[in-house]
């Protein structure tokens, strides 16, 4: 049976999520691995569930797609703000207390340090801390270091690399590199996989953890 991969990620909030997810899915099944969505049905999902709020029915669903996997790979593209969708960071931390494998890939490759100034409109130059006084995490990381923790003390990888800004959540190509580590750490052996170059023709990226 193929290891199965949960596929974390604001990818949810796209307009064709579904549709999106049904190719992420074709490139982890090109891997030798079989993908669970976020938005898959449960099997077996309890009855009593029915008389729960939606959010209530989806993060315990979530909560146990999690359960059922293997490993799981996590887009952190910043969302809606200079780190990784909540959500997604919660689900890290979620399969990493189970002891599993945690992999993590990014449209871009700007450290978290130089995203949060950004964010916060102030200078990159020697700015240790924000407009109330709090320091600026600034490890040189991707982003939070619980984060970066995470995937590498579970021996999984991050994978980073900038992408044109129109395609950071449209293009596969930074997911499929994560895919092929993730099936070379997971399964033990490297099967190359002839996958199409996408378009992020600027590659930065960095391998943690396992593999490079």
């Amino acid at each position: 049976m193929a290891p199965r991969v949960y596929l974390a990620g604001p990818d949810v909030f796209l307009p064709d999520a579904e549709a999106w997810f049904a190719r992420k899915k074709t490139v982890c099944a090109q891997a030798g691995l079989a993908a669970v969505s976020p938005l898959d049905p449960l099997p077996g999902e309890p009855a009593a569930w029915s008389a729960l709020p939606e959010w209530r029915r989806i993060a315990l669903r979530n909560e146990a797609h999690i359960r059922g996997c293997d490993a799981l790979i996590a887009n952190l593209t910043p969302f809606r703000g200079p780190s990784a969708d909540p959500g997604t960071v919660y689900e890290i931390g979620f399969m990493r207390a189970l002891g599993r494998p945690v992999f993590g890939y990014a449209t871009t490759a700007l450290p978290f340090a130089e995203r949060t100034l950004d964010c916060l409109g102030l200078s990159r130059d020697d700015v240790v801390s924000d407009g109330e006084g709090m320091s600026i995490e600034a490890f040189g990381l991707f982003d939070n270091l619980m984060i970066e923790g995470a995937i590498t003390d579970s021996g999984g990888i991050l994978v980073v690399e900038d992408c044109p800004p129109a395609r950071r959540w449209t293009d596969l190509h930074v997911f499929e590199r994560c895919v092929r580590k993730a099936a070379r750490t997971i399964m033990g052996v490297f099967r190359e996989i002839d996958l199409p170059k996408g378009d992020c023709d600027d590659e930065t990226s960095a391998g943690i953890g396992t593999g490079s």
